[in-house]
This record gives C-alpha cells, structure tokens and sequence, in this order.
C-alpha cells in the first residue's frame, strides 16, 4: 500500500479549493489543504507561499482524475429548462431621440448635494442609458 501523499493541484482562491476538496471527500477520498489559513487571513502572501495546495495520496491521483473530469462534463450538460431567454440591451432599447440602437448602459449616482464625494457608496444608484450617436442620455 502507498501511503506517500502529492499536491495535486494549486488554488490561488482559497474559496475554490475547499469546494474541490469538499468534491473529493464525498466521493470517499481523502484530503485536506495545506496553507490554507494563511492565505485567508492574509490574501496577499497567498503569491509569496505558492497558493493553497490541495495535498491527496498518490494511489488515488488516475481515479481523482477521472472523477474531476466527469464532473466538468456534466456541469457543461446544459438542459432546456436551465436556459433563460434575456434580451440584450440592443434588443429591448432604442434611442427616443434618433432610434439608433448604438447604446451604452451604465450606474450613476446622483452626487449633487454631496460635495467631496466622501459618502457616495450611501446614495442610490440609477441606470442612465447613453446613445453613442447623438450623445442623448435616458433612463
């Protein structure tokens, strides 16, 4: 029996790691995440320590692999239930002014009674919809 263990991958987001580890030990694998805590704690040194390191045991690497690359095709198995028809921006609007469908959509917030700006995360946002055209702005 081969009880030497290997890093089978490398994570740089630590919240992506624990959902492959999570996959692993419910499919019966054992694992665990080695540097972990340091790159929650600090994200920073997560480049300096080489990411989270996903660690399993050698004898389990060929039916991992097989299990990892079963999962990416079904999550890619898309039904006709799932798909959900949203219009595109140039779909739904035209300007009101020169029907041009040239647009650009964008958030605003209304800062004209905050004068440094400092509390501009407070205020609501609104769309404003801009014709590239005629520079005609609209909600």
């Amino acid at each position: 029996m081969n009880d030497r263990t290997v890093v089978y991958s490398t994570y740089y987001n630590p919240m992506e790691a624990n959902i492959i580890r999570a996959k692993l030990e419910d499919s019966g694998f054992a694992c665990f995440l080695a540097d972990e805590n340091v790159a929650t704690i600090n994200p920073l040194y997560n480049q300096a320590i080489g990411g989270v390191k996903l660690i399993v045991f050698e004898r389990d690497v060929e039916e991992i692999n097989k299990l990892l690359i079963e999962d990416n095709e079904l999550e890619s198995i898309v039904t006709d239930d799932q798909i959900v028809d949203r219009p595109n921006l140039e779909e739904r609007l035209k300007c009101p002014k020169c029907g041009s469908k040239n647009l650009n959509q964008s958030e605003t917030r209304n800062n004209k009674f905050n004068l440094f700006g400092i509390f501009n995360y407070r205020l609501p946002t609104s769309e404003i919809v801009k014709c590239i055209d005629c520079g005609h702005e609209f909600e």
